[in-house]
């Protein structure tokens, strides 16, 4: 990890300053939290493709949710609890769910505010999620914010876009692979 990272005992407090409004310390946080999030992801996760997938969801459920996280409180095991959540959606997306997975979702229910997805409408047009999806076409800005961030079926986006679910999945996959390029050419 380089050394301008915060380490993870900063990130608690950072987290905190982003909650306030502070977007250095976000940013600051984000920067750090990635690389643990990668590697917490392909522990479950051995496809690369739907491993960078996990991590992006995951990022995205962090800046959705962050305003649950109590500073009080570890971040690692708050992020964990997202990480096991969203590495058992993929996986039941593609059929593949194990057992073990399945019984880290209670992780998720005990450290995360589930309802607070209601919340993130409003938090939908901040800054940041505004530019990330400024990158993608009209189309595919359409299916990640459909199924992503409102958190639809693909079915329910599929009828609300009047495309085949095919046509949904393509989409986002596609939104998904710019996303990652965007980020590595932004970050890298």
């Amino acid at each position: 990890m380089p050394n301008d990272l915060p380490l993870e005992h900063a990130w608690p407090g950072l987290m905190a300053q982003a909650q306030d409004g502070n977007q250095r310390a976000y940013r600051l946080v984000l920067r750090a939290l990635v690389p643990a999030v990668r590697v917490r992801v392909r522990r479950r996760i051995f496809d690369d493709v739907l491993a960078e997938d996990v991590v992006q969801e995951v990022l995205m459920t962090i800046h959705r949710l962050r305003h649950t996280y109590d500073p009080a409180l570890p971040l690692s095991p708050w992020v964990s609890a997202i990480v096991s959540a969203r590495a058992v959606d993929a996986l039941r997306k593609q059929g593949r769910s194990h057992g073990r997975e399945v019984n880290d979702e209670d992780m998720l229910g005990a450290a995360v505010d589930v309802g607070a997805s209601a919340a993130f409408e409003a938090m939908a047009t901040e800054r940041e999620v505004a530019g990330m999806l400024s990158v993608l076409p009209e189309r595919q800005r359409q299916m990640v914010e459909m199924v992503k961030l409102r958190e639809m079926s693909l079915d329910d986006a599929a009828q609300e876009s009047r495309l085949s679910i095919s046509a949904v999945k393509s989409l986002l996959h596609r939104a998904l692979l710019r996303l990652r390029e965007h980020g590595d050419q932004t970050h890298g």
